[in-house]
């Protein structure tokens, strides 16, 4: 797939991280030396403005986004990010200000050195010394007279990283080596003035001149920044020697990547969980619903060899599978009545159940709504350009939706960490201006429906900020009259040698089944943010390319490996953050399933205004329906695109909710309730707490669970009250809470 890697035309800034000039250790004779022959016989020498100067400057951090790069430039200079626009750089340097900046006839008083020196009042400080390459440079380079940028079409066409993935232990160091390719052929090594950052210095730490150091056991990830171009380099820093992974018994791909990962890290994964504890997990994660009594016993009591993967099948065609997973799609597709309507509303969230009940593959998916057309009431797909109606906001979503690129950076400037520029950024957006809504000539006999229709030629009230003809990341894509560009563009997103497309759609699901994507955040894919198993998600994405990318398929697939089905641990002595899949991450259950679990243990049916009673959480069609219980369990208000509209973070107001809610007292003592059938049908102590912990855990009390709790049932005021007491204790539990 191309990708655009042109230089930019227009750029300012927002933010950046300032860095030290590389440092060389000279000298003081041969510095003397050194600035003696740079007054005289270097003046003569030609310094290239954007191969030289650009580097230098943004090596010092001159034009990051914390100094002269920022949107406003600081102390009257105003830089373009990172050195993207070298013309208005030069520019700036050169003759704004009446030339003050410079002096050509004594190149060292010029202001651009002496202020960076801290020899002239600075707001940035000091940003080098005299015998640093940056000052040494900025320095030839006047002496030589200042010279423009010359062919406004040099850039640099890539960097090239070595090694590609360290592996070291603790405090060992190796350095890296980078090389530029400009796109006239010409390759110089920069590793002085490339940037570096380490994704997660707690792990490994990288100096300003590319020199790593292993911290401490895990993975993390250096990034490499250089004149626009980016690479990331892959550090690891085993827990122990490399081991075998023994009573572990591949059952697909996934399970011989990441064992391969374990015996590379020294790493021991967790056994397989019991059945108890995967039926519990596999209902919870497809359906979003907690098994009943009689469906565990039956699972547990199966000897069928095959139970686990008939179990996924089985909940795979369940109605609870459309409800859970229609509301994920409609988190992320933000279906609300405040875009639509009431009446909007139904037709949008209908239309997102049906691609969910007929399992659409994820390339219909995306091109139905993408290249949707006519009356919102008729097809719910419209509602996607009321939900976004702006170019620049659809271009935004339908990168973030379906190629996992957060693209919001490059709507000002060049992105400062990816090789996206504002071309790509509206280029993208002008895909979406050949639209208009219409008034459909009913004269509102039928709520008054807008058509969502194309235009023959841009659309004057969509014009967006920067007119470039329609792409998508580089790809042009066609512009004559009467054309649907959308069309295009959905063929281009959906096409089979995207990467972008499969990986961002198997990324978010991993994520749903194992509690971090290999990606993370899930729908930001770049090669800054690089996957901690990259062999695994490039596995993942042709295997579901190769089952037409069906996402049922895609299920089976995560849910029958053996890493799935590892036993839970909440406090793991190694691979704390589950990067490595070494057992099943502890993890609170949704709002919504949580709700509905709270009404299924105390055997009551929640009742929302305006819909029927026993209407599911997980059914809900927006959020506008009151729930302070959804509300402060932080259901996602589907105000974003994003994954993080939506909060699975235990907070104090939970806690608190659970332990003191008159609404769940009311559950739990409710009439028709769970409490009051054990009561009245004067179940034993000890049959009643078995009852009580498969509706609430999904398996028996341990023999010392029963004692304890039997004991409770005992010593109460009355039978009742001793198991309303209990149901609450089980409640407030990490193990109900939580799926694990």
């Amino acid at each position: 797939m191309k990708r655009h890697a042109g230089r930019m035309t227009r750029g300012d800034v927002e933010t950046a991280c300032p860095h030290r000039a590389p440092q060389l250790n000279r000298a003081p004779g041969l510095l003397v030396l050194a600035l003696l022959l740079t007054e005289s016989a270097v003046a003569g020498e030609k310094v290239d403005f954007v191969r030289d100067v650009m580097p230098a400057i943004t090596k010092a951090g001159c034009n990051g986004g914390k100094c002269h790069g920022s949107f406003q430039g600081r102390g009257g200079l105003r830089l373009s990010l990172l050195g993207f626009d070298p013309e208005v750089d030069y520019d700036a340097l050169v003759k704004q200000g009446r030339g003050r900046r410079i002096s050509l006839a004594s190149p060292g008083q010029s202001l651009m050195l002496q202020k960076p020196l801290g020899r002239v009042p600075h707001l940035g400080g000091k940003r080098f010394e005299e015998h640093d390459e940056a000052y040494q440079v900025l320095y030839r380079w006047l002496a030589a007279g200042a010279n423009p940028p010359g062919n406004p079409q040099i850039a640099v066409e890539r960097i090239e990283v070595t090694p590609g993935e360290f592996v070291l232990s603790p405090r060992q160091s190796d350095d890296l080596h980078v090389i530029a390719v400009w796109n006239d052929g010409v390759s110089r090594d920069i590793t002085e003035w490339a940037s570096y950052e380490s994704r997660d210095e707690s792990c490994a730490e990288v100096s300003v001149h590319g020199s790593v150091t292993a911290v401490s056991s895990g993975r993390s990830a250096i990034t490499v920044t250089y004149m626009g171009q980016v690479a990331a380099v892959t550090v690891t820093v085993p827990y122990g020697n490399a081991a075998q992974v023994v009573n572990f018994v591949p059952a697909n791909f996934i399970d011989e990547l990441i064992s391969k990962e374990w015996r590379k890290l020294g790493l021991t994964p967790e056994p397989i969980a019991g059945d108890y504890e995967f039926a519990r997990r596999v209902f919870l994660d497809i359906t979003g619903t907690l098994p009943t009594r009689d469906e565990i016993e039956a699972f547990v009591a199966s000897n069928d060899p095959n139970k686990r993967s008939v179990l996924i099948d089985e909940l795979l065609q369940r109605p609870e599978y459309v409800d859970y997973w229609a509301t994920k799609w409609a988190d992320l597709f933000r279906v609300h009545r405040r875009y639509v309507g009431d009446k909007g509303l139904w037709t949008f969230w209908n239309w997102v159940r049906t691609a969910v009940r007929e399992n659409w593959p994820a390339d219909r998916l995306a091109r139905e709504i993408l290249t949707s057309r006519g009356s919102l009431f008729t097809n719910g797909a419209t509602a996607y350009y009321y939900v976004d109606a702006k170019p620049e906001e659809l271009a935004e979503t339908t990168s973030q939706l379906f190629l996992g690129v957060r693209l919001q950076c490059a709507r000002c400037h060049h992105h400062p960490y990816e090789v996206w520029s504002q071309e790509d950024y509206y280029g993208l957006a002008n895909a979406f201006t050949r639209m208009e809504l219409k008034d459909n000539g009913d004269g509102g006999r039928y709520g008054g429906a807008k058509l969502l229709r194309t235009t023959a030629k841009p659309n004057r009230d969509r014009r967006v900020a920067m007119q470039v003809e329609p792409s998508a990341f580089g790809n042009p894509l066609a512009s004559e009259l009467n054309t649907d560009v959308r069309e295009q563009l959905a063929e281009w997103i959906t096409a089979d040698d995207n990467p972008f497309f499969v990986r961002s759609f198997v990324n978010r699901y991993w994520s749903y089944f194992m509690s971090r994507g290999i990606v993370e955040p899930v729908d930001d894919l770049r090669a800054t943010n690089p996957p901690s198993h990259p062999e695994l998600l490039v596995a993942l994405a042709d295997e579901f390319t190769a089952n037409g990318k069906d996402f049922k398929q895609l299920i089976r697939t995560i849910c029958n490996s053996r890493v799935y089905q590892l036993a839970g641990n909440p406090a793991p002595h190694e691979d704390r953050d589950g990067m490595f899949y070494t057992h099943h991450r502890f993890r609170r259950i949704s709002a919504a399933v949580l709700l509905d679990a709270v009404s299924q243990a105390t055997g009551t049916e929640e009742e929302f205004a305006g819909l029927p009673k026993g209407t599911r959480a997980i059914a809900l069609p927006d959020p506008a329906i009151p729930s302070y219980f959804l509300d402060t369990f932080g259901r996602s208000v589907r105000n974003s695109p994003c994954e993080c509209a939506t909060s699975e973070a235990p907070d104090l107001s939970q806690a608190l909710h659970l332990l003191n809610s008159d609404d769940l007292s009311k559950k739990i003592r409710s009439s028709g309730g769970r409490i009051q059938r054990l009561s009245k049908e004067a179940v034993a102590p000890s049959e009643a707490v078995d009852d009580l912990y498969y509706a609430t855990f999904g398996r028996p009390a341990s023999v010392t669970e029963k004692e304890v709790a039997v004991k409770l049932l005992e010593t109460s005021t009355s039978p009742q009250e001793g198991l309303e007491d209990l149901l609450w204790v089980l409640l407030n539990s990490t193990e109900f809470v939580f799926n694990h």
